[in-house]
């Protein structure tokens, strides 16, 4: 038996944040809201004194010949020693035998492609029709990852970022510009990127709410990925009490996990609060926005069926275009 061994570097040339992985994306959501997924909750294994958490994903979509588990660590303090904050792999077997086919040693590079996409996704149906100025909170990968996927599904013209590291900021505004051919602007808060933007992407680690419901305006969207293990939070539960549509990736995991967790808590939202699945939307069972001066938030904590559509379509890359080294075992 073989298994195919694709490193980083390969699969940084065989699949990118294109218009393929965004429908297979979501194509796995619409999957999830049938009823066709099976997804296990998240293994979460919490390391507090390094700032590092790992999480192991898994889901099998019904019909599918193949299946991923993904394992990914997040050390937010990481940058401090030059390292990436993110790291992981994806284990892809056989739906057949349960027998593995294929390591890919993404060091998280897929995971962020995946987000990224259903970022897209989630925009695609939520955002406003015309959107003239997008906001990114955060500087980091994902605060990369968001535009460039946004900007496939709107053709914004200009980019408002705050991040409280300005040096950091400053390297985003050099690299995303000509990367998005965009104005990419240094906001002074997270109050004036709100203010002025039609959609809204919230892309940090954060522990304390920092958006708070007074910024909101008729016609924006807020994409809230940030929050995905239970202590993390970006939102004032509020801001979703205001919202007119609140849509999560999984409506379960979100009201462990997510921004809804926090809603949950406060007692700003009730469990019967009718909160939309994105695969619901998607799949079209339930409407995305109806209306330009909808106030929408979508809440995004990474589910199963993403790393499953995203391992699946990079095995395929790669052995379609020759990488990876088949190594015999057993």
């Amino acid at each position: 038996m073989n298994i195919l061994v694709v490193t980083e570097k390969e699969l940084r040339q065989c699949v990118g944040l294109d218009r393929e992985v965004i429908a297979a994306i979501e194509e796995a959501f619409s999957a999830l809201a049938r009823g066709e997924a099976s997804v296990p909750p998240i293994l979460a294994l919490m390391i507090p004194e390094h700032q590092g958490e790992v999480d192991v994903k898994t889901a099998y979509i019904r019909g599918w010949e193949h299946f991923a588990v993904k394992i990914a660590s997040g050390f937010f303090e990481n940058y401090r020693l030059g390292l990436p904050t993110g790291s992981g792999l994806m284990l892809v077997f056989s739906a057949r035998t349960g027998m593995p086919e294929a390591v890919l040693l993404d060091n998280a590079y897929l995971t962020d492609v995946r987000t990224g996409a259903a970022g897209a996704v989630a925009a695609a149906y939520l955002a406003p029709k015309q959107v003239e100025t997008a906001g990114v909170i955060g500087s980091g990968t994902q605060a990369r990852y968001q535009m460039l996927g946004l900007k496939q599904v709107r053709d914004f013209r200009r980019l408002l970022v705050y991040s409280r590291n300005a040096d950091r900021v400053q390297a985003y505004v050099e690299e995303m510009a000509p990367r998005l051919e965009v104005e990419v602007i240094a906001a002074p808060s997270v109050e004036a990127v709100v203010r002025e933007s039609q959609v809204v992407v919230t892309t940090t680690p954060s522990h304390t709410p920092y958006l708070r419901p007074n910024w909101l305006h008729p016609g924006l969207h807020i994409t809230a990925m940030g929050s995905d293990t239970e202590e993390k939070q970006e939102l004032y539960p509020e801001v979703l009490a205001q919202a007119d549509l609140i849509v999560c990736d999984s409506r379960a995991q979100c009201a462990r996990l997510g921004e809804l967790h926090h809603a949950l808590d406060a007692g700003v939202l009730s469990q019967e609060a009718p909160i939309v699945e994105l695969g619901e939307i998607t799949s079209g069972m339930r409407p995305g926005r109806t209306d330009e001066g909808q106030i929408t938030v979508c809440d995004l904590t990474g589910v199963g069926v993403q790393d499953t559509a995203i391992a699946v379509l990079a095995m395929r890359r790669a052995m379609e275009q020759g990488f990876g080294l088949a190594l015999e075992v057993g």
